[in-house]
C-alpha cells in the first residue's frame, strides 16, 4: 500500500503510538504516521481543518471537537486510561507513602510546582482549589510550554515537584518518579481516538483505531504507563 494514514496526537501518547504504528504496519502493510504535539495545539489544528485522518487526545477534548464538527460524529473510541504521577528532581527527598496528605503537603510546601497545559495540569489546579490552596500556590505554579514535558522542568531545576501522566514521565532523565497519585485523587483521564472530518483515508484510519483498542495492544500500553480499557 502506497497510501499513509496520518494522525495527530498529544504528547502523552507519543511513544505508545510510535510503537503501535510500527507494529500495525508490520502486521497489516498499512503505513501510519502520527505527529505528536501539545494537546492544545493539536485541537487547534484539527479545528482548523488540517487534513489528518485521525486524532488521539484526551476523550473530553475529542468530545468538544466532535461537538464543534471537526470530527466524524460517533467515531470516538476509547483506547486507554492514563494515570497521573508525581515526580521530583533526581535525588531529592520524596514523601513515602504518597498518600493524599503527602500530595496536599507537596502542593502547600513546594517552592515551585510544574504542571502541563493538558488535563493533568487542569487536575492539579482543581485539587488546589478543592483544598483551598489555589490562591496560595498560584504564584508558584510553572506551566510547561505545549509539547514540553514537566519532567524537563524538573530535570532543568525550574521546579521542585511536578505532576503529569505517568506515560510522559517514565524513562525521563534527571527525575525520580515518586509514584502514582492515590486512587482517590486520580483524574481518570481517558485517551481516545477518532476520525477527523478532514480525513482523506477514513476507512483505513478506522482500521488502525480498531487495532489501538484491541487486546493485542495491552502490553504496549502497560509498558508505557497506561492502563488498557
Amino acid at each position: 500500500m502506497s497510501m499513509t494514514v496520518t494522525g495527530i496526537s498529544s504528547m502523552a501518547t507519543r511513544q505508545i503510538l510510535s510503537e503501535l504504528a510500527s507494529a500495525y504496519q508490520q502486521a497489516s502493510g498499512q503505513a501510519v504516521s502520527i505527529e505528536s504535539v501539545g494537546g492544545v495545539d493539536a485541537a487547534k489544528r484539527i479545528r482548523a481543518g488540517e487534513p489528518f485522518d485521525l486524532a488521539v487526545l484526551a476523550s473530553d477534548a475529542l468530545r468538544q471537537l466532535e461537538a464543534d464538527g471537526a470530527l466524524v460524529a460517533g467515531s470516538i473510541v476509547e483506547i486507554a486510561e492514563s494515570p497521573m504521577a508525581m515526580a521530583v528532581r533526581a535525588g531529592a527527598i520524596r514523601p513515602d507513602p504518597l498518600d493524599e496528605a503527602a500530595v496536599r503537603a507537596a502542593l502547600a510546601n513546594a517552592a515551585s510546582i510544574g504542571i502541563s497545559t493538558g488535563p493533568s495540569g487542569a487536575h492539579v489546579v482543581k485539587l488546589a482549589r478543592d483544598w483551598g490552596l489555589e490562591n496560595e500556590i498560584a504564584s508558584r505554579i510553572v506551566q510547561a510550554k505545549p509539547g514540553i514535558p514537566v519532567a524537563k522542568l524538573l530535570a532543568d531545576g525550574a521546579v521542585e515537584v511536578g505532576f503529569q501522566q505517568l506515560s510522559e514521565m517514565q524513562g525521563a532523565p534527571g527525575i525520580d518518579i515518586v509514584g502514582l497519585l492515590p486512587e482517590a485523587l486520580q483524574p481518570k483521564t481517558i485517551f481516545a481516538a477518532a476520525i477527523c472530518k478532514a480525513a482523506g483515508h477514513a476507512e483505513a484510519a478506522r482500521g488502525f483505531i480498531s487495532y489501538l483498542a484491541s487486546p493485542a495492544t495491552a502490553d504496549t500500553k502497560r509498558r508505557h504507563g497506561m492502563t488498557p480499557l
